[in-house]
């Protein structure tokens, strides 16, 4: 048991060294000095695609290693966001909790969307592949209980007939 023990704090401390800094916290409390550590969020939405297969998202800001590596774990958390193509619009759902709406950075760059929150205490990172026919200088977005929403308008798929003068 005691060999357990010894493991178990040698991993600990091991663990405590890979951490970013940003994730580790020390503070004066009338008992002395605290060490907090986190947040660490690792999660998964399953839902059924189009074609009837299981689609796996992952979010948080651990990343797990392949066998015998350890989880890579970030500062920045990764969101759950959904994109839901319709036939006028792109709208983006994404889950960005304890931020206010002017921490919210969203960067249209070629066909990709990115979403970033730099706070002291908050930092979310996600960059989405979206759809080359939409219009990024009509789009919108608002933030509401920690639910970001951004609608990005299609290009109109028909462009108005124009005569061509022969000259």
């Amino acid at each position: 048991m005691r060999e357990f023990e010894r493991w178990f704090e040698e991993e600990f401390r091991r663990l405590e060294k890979e951490l970013p800094q940003d994730l580790v916290r020390e503070f004066k409390t009338p008992y002395g000095m605290r060490r907090e550590i986190g947040p660490i969020v690792y999660g998964y939405s399953i839902t059924i695609g189009p074609d009837g297969r299981p689609v796996i998202r992952e979010f948080g800001n651990v990343k797990p290693g392949r066998r015998g590596e350890p989880p890579a774990l970030t500062s920045q958390r990764e969101p759950l966001v959904d994109v839901i193509e319709e036939d006028s619009q792109v709208k983006i759902v994404a889950e960005v909790p304890g931020v206010r709406k002017e921490d919210i950075n969203l960067t249209m760059r070629d066909s990709k969307l990115v979403i970033s929150v730099d706070t002291e205490t908050r930092k979310y990172y996600k960059e989405l592949e979206v759809s080359e026919d939409v219009d990024p200088e009509k789009a919108k977005a608002t933030y509401n209980n920690g639910v970001l929403e951004v609608i990005l308008p299609k290009k109109s798929a028909t462009r108005p007939q124009r005569s061509i003068k022969v000259e």
